[in-house]
């Protein structure tokens, strides 16, 4: 019996692909795993009118963690549109897969970390090491949304507050409200997590990215449980800073910080710009990670323009691997796959087509392999 039991989730276009790079790292390493396949992504909207299956589901409750490739991804009239003929005008509303299994597994804690890998090419400087704490379950992506406006619902935010009499004159059909829901638990959940991450990790400073003077009660409550919980970690800082301010502050001076936190959407924002300033999404990996499962996934999308060519950098997929093994307890193969992607970045002769060469995925990947697998047990 295999050691690990591992959910599959290739999803849709390049996610296929970079999941078959990621698995030839694994194998390499020595990963004793049973991998079972989930069925998870665009195919499964148009044919069946839900993106994640309950079977898929079933497939997560079953196994340790989930390693997951990439969706494709539209508006909601554009998916309406593509659905089987059959599944038309029945109601169906597409709601993405990953904030899905956020939310019915309770991943509250998305860690991205963003690490300048010496001699890419593509950092914007060296020196960059960055990890980003975003809520995961709350906020603007807590999916209480209204569209048209219900008569009962204007009247009671009108009751409560009088701010929402500016739009008594606008139709219920040419309004639309996300309520954006802050609770402490969950503001604690993901600021203790950071402050345990850099404490581990010698991290100096955890910074707090909100906008409290706009947003007074929900980006208060999250600052106002930073302050509270900075109090148990004697010897990090707490910087606090608006997030129109922060990411100036991370084009300006990125090597200033470290561990960041932030509430959903604001996280959301800056963990792209910080996978941009070291190398792009080609080497964004991330973890969905709750108290008893978690889901890994690099942080772009499916390319369906790329499908098929075989020539997308497979990184990003690899580091996912990378922290799913992490996680898992596998500190040593985990060590071996960062240490060979550091090492393949470094030489430099091997590189995928955003880093300016014309390598292709399989070819790096298989790079990753060979230097990750060197010295693993026979």
């Amino acid at each position: 019996m295999a050691k690990h039991k591992i959910a599959w989730l290739p999803g849709d276009g390049i996610g296929i692909e970079v999941m078959d790079a990621a698995r030839l790292v694994l194998d390499a390493v020595g990963f004793d795993a049973e991998y079972v396949h989930g069925d998870i992504g665009w195919e499964f909207w148009k044919s069946e009118g839900e993106p994640l299956p309950q079977r898929t589901l079933d497939v997560l409750r079953s196994t340790d963690a989930a390693l997951f490739g990439a969706i494709t991804s539209l508006p909601k009239e554009e998916a309406e549109n593509e659905l089987d003929a059959s599944l038309r005008g029945k109601g169906l509303v597409y709601r993405s897969p990953i904030v899905r299994l956020r939310q019915e597994f309770h991943l509250h804690t998305n860690r991205r970390p963003c690490f300048a890998f010496p001699g890419n090419p593509l950092n914007l400087k060296e020196g960059i090491d960055l990890v980003v704490f975003r809520e995961n379950t709350e906020g603007m992506y807590a999916g209480v949304e209204y569209h048209p406006l219900p008569d009962e619902v204007r009247t009671v935010l009108k009751a409560h507050n009088p701010a929402m009499g500016k739009f008594d004159k606008v139709a219920a059909g040419d309004i639309a409200i996300t309520c954006r829901i802050i609770t402490r638990q969950g503001a604690e959940n993901i600021v203790r997590r950071a402050f345990e991450h850099a404490k581990k990790y010698g991290y100096p400073t955890v910074t707090i990215v909100e906008k409290p003077n706009v947003l007074r009660e929900t980006s208060g409550l999250m600052v106002r449980v930073a302050r509270e919980v900075a109090k148990d970690f004697d010897g990090i800082d707490l910087w606090e800073t608006n997030i129109d301010a922060m990411v100036m502050w991370l084009i300006k001076n990125p090597q200033d910080y470290g561990v960041i936190v932030c509430s959903n959407l604001f996280g959301d924002v800056i963990s792209d710009l910080c996978a941009q300033i070291v190398g792009g999404l080609g080497f964004a990996a991330s973890g969905n990670i709750g108290d008893r499962y978690a889901v890994f996934e690099p942080t772009h999308g499916s390319a369906p323009k790329y499908f098929g060519q075989n020539k997308v950098n497979p990184m990003a997929m690899i580091l996912s691997a990378q922290m799913m093994l992490d996680w898992l307890g596998e500190a040593d193969m985990a060590s071996r796959v960062k240490n060979a992607v550091g090492a393949v970045i470094a030489e430099g002769t091997l590189r995928t087509y955003d880093m300016g060469g014309s390598n292709t995925t399989t070819e790096v990947a298989q790079a990753v392999a060979d230097k990750a697998g060197a010295g693993a047990p026979a």
